[in-house]
């Protein structure tokens, strides 16, 4: 029998189902709650006027799981929702950003460190002091940000080998604490946002409420409470 050599870490990461491309940006930006420009630039850049004339342009924050067109993994979507607690929610400059993830990177020698568990542990802190400096933030700023990004965090689920299975977006645009009727997962519905307890896709619930289907009708027929129902809708619908 031949033998057969064992994939490193990174050669398995590279075959795993939340590795390959799913999601176009518009829909990535769609299911994150996310202005489909500001996704845009995170992934592919975005050029800048200088202030002398001319044009610079700023590198991506990463990369996509596959280019052109560029398509994002499910990897990707927890790389650009760890990014829109630190990005969106305090309007920092990329430049500064991505200085701060350069920084964290090399000194703590963890590879993809927005996808990394131990953004919720000393290499979470280190990181933020350095974001924090960059951007001259008081120790108050510096407070309210950890506690934004612990909510992010919080919204992950990890395996055993401490990479990201599921994502429980935030169903509008706005931060809605510990609520996670809505999830994504990519062994369920090929990634697509469900009602978790369901399995139910929030666009086949959307679809049934257009043809007019009452909310308690469908809520009967998934078993589920009306506000998940609800909530479902909601997040379809939010801007």
């Amino acid at each position: 029998m031949a033998f057969m050599k064992r994939r490193s870490a990174k050669e398995e990461s590279a075959f795993d189902l939340r590795n390959t491309p799913a999601y176009s940006l518009s829909e990535a930006a769609r299911y994150l709650k996310l202005p489909a420009p500001t996704l845009r630039s995170w992934v592919v850049g975005r050029p800048y006027p200088k202030a002398g004339g001319g044009v610079v342009r700023f590198q991506p924050l990463f990369a996509p799981a596959s280019a052109p067109p560029p398509i994002m993994s499910f990897w990707n979507l927890i790389e650009a929702h760890v990014l829109r607690s630190l990005r969106t929610d305090h309007g920092v400059s990329l430049r500064d950003l991505r200085a701060a993830i350069a920084y964290a990177e090399r000194e703590l020698k963890v590879e993809r460190l927005l996808l990394s568990k131990q953004l919720s542990t000393d290499a979470g802190q280190i990181f933020l002091e350095h974001y924090g400096r960059l951007i001259d933030l008081s120790a108050s700023g510096q407070l309210a940000l950890r506690k934004v990004f612990d909510e992010h965090l919080r919204r992950v689920e990890w395996d055993e080998r401490q990479f990201p299975m599921r994502l429980y977006p935030f169903v509008s645009s706005t931060s809605d604490g510990d609520e996670r009727s809505i999830a994504i997962d990519p062994n369920i519905a090929f990634g697509r946002p469900i009602v978790l307890r369901a399995g139910v896709s929030t666009q086949t619930i959307v679809d049934r409420i257009d043809a007019r289907e009452s909310v308690e009708d469908l809520a009967t027929d998934y078993d589920l409470d009306p506000s998940e129902i609800e909530r479902a809708v909601l997040y379809e619908r939010a801007a």
